[in-house]
């Protein structure tokens, strides 16, 4: 027997006063523990993991253009994301705090061609003047002025168009220091959001107006010749457009594209086409395209104004188009 307890339980140590080793290999104390290099490689690479999630999540969590470039490598889409909130958190969720924060970034545009003259609105989508709008209220201008919604004038000149899309990408001359709108995530738009347009109907430019997004998804049909473009003066009935096989403020003519559009009841008259359509973050989900409008001869005045029918152009299409617009297309 190597080791004993008295009875009131003392561990006893045969060996205490020796030099030798104890037999017993259970006596001295084990060695302090001294991790295995595994482990932690293993946490180091748990950390790594997280920090590459992290990284991952901040970028698109918060919409910046750069990060989704630099992840993606898709270098043709310089947007936001619909989580980004251009609104300030005192007034978020409100027509008021959209109103406020984008309004600086829609303009007022007038056109002047061989066929007349157009009005419309456009978004800002570049510090220093890219404007997108739609193609029907430039197509085929010899001028073309914009104006801000601080009211300074600038003349503008035609990068590019999408007839097919209805999209046209225009530029501000001599213009720096422009606040540039976030272009939102159309693809998560459900029916029922909570939508603020804003433009310039009938020439009242900055004109704000709210409603929800009623459909999606619907198939618009617009003109893409040039004459029919001009039809955006604060005279005109509106943009003649075609849906469900029928035809409103007008004959669309002959040559026409089909697009997918967001349909909303936010009231839109003619001057809208070209603005924007914003979800409640202050994000942009749509431009604004076609509406439909009673006015007309054959029209009484209790008919007229906004029914709460008009489209917009998801603005997924438009991020999709931009990098051909910028290269100068005309089609």
């Amino acid at each position: 027997m190597t080791e004993s307890f008295h009875r009131s339980g003392e561990y006893e140590n045969p060996y205490e006063g020796q030099q030798q080793a104890p037999v017993n290999p259970e006596w001295p104390p084990p060695p302090a523990y001294t991790p295995a290099p595994a482990p932690k490689k293993r946490t180091r690479g748990t950390v790594a993991l997280l920090a590459a999630v992290a990284i991952v999540a901040a970028a698109i969590g918060g919409g910046t253009a750069y990060g989704i470039q630099e992840l993606t490598g898709n270098d043709t889409v310089a947007s936001s994301s619909t989580s980004t909130n251009v609104v300030p958190s005192s007034q978020k969720g409100t027509v008021a705090g959209v109103a406020k924060a984008v309004s600086p970034s829609i303009v007022e545009i007038s056109a002047d061609s061989n066929a007349g003259s157009s009005t419309g609105s456009g978004v800002i989508i570049t510090g220093d003047g890219e404007i997108i709008t739609n193609n029907h209220v430039v197509s085929g201008a010899s001028q073309i002025k914009v104006t801000t919604s601080d009211g300074k004038s600038y003349s503008a000149k035609v990068l590019g168009t999408d007839s097919k899309k209805d999209l046209a990408l225009i530029k501000l001359e001599n213009a720096s220091g422009m606040k540039a709108a976030a272009l939102g995530d159309s693809s998560g738009v459900q029916v029922g959001d909570q939508v603020v347009a804003i433009g310039s109907p009938e020439g009242l430019s900055g004109t704000v107006t709210s409603g929800i997004i009623s459909a999606l998804d619907r198939d618009v049909t617009v003109p893409t010749d040039e004459d029919q473009g001009q039809q955006q003066s604060p005279q005109s009935d509106g943009w003649p457009f075609e849906f469900g096989g029928r035809q409103f403020n007008g004959d669309t003519g002959s040559e026409t594209t089909t697009y997918k559009a967001l349909q909303t009841d936010a009231s839109l008259n003619p001057g809208n086409s070209g603005g924007a359509l914003i979800d409640m973050n202050g994000n942009i989900i749509g431009i604004n395209s076609a509406m439909y409008s009673p006015t007309g001869a054959a029209s009484s005045s209790s008919d007229a104004g906004s029914v709460g029918l008009g489209f917009a152009i998801p603005i997924n299409t438009v991020k999709a188009d931009l990098a051909k617009l910028r290269a100068g297309a005309t089609d």
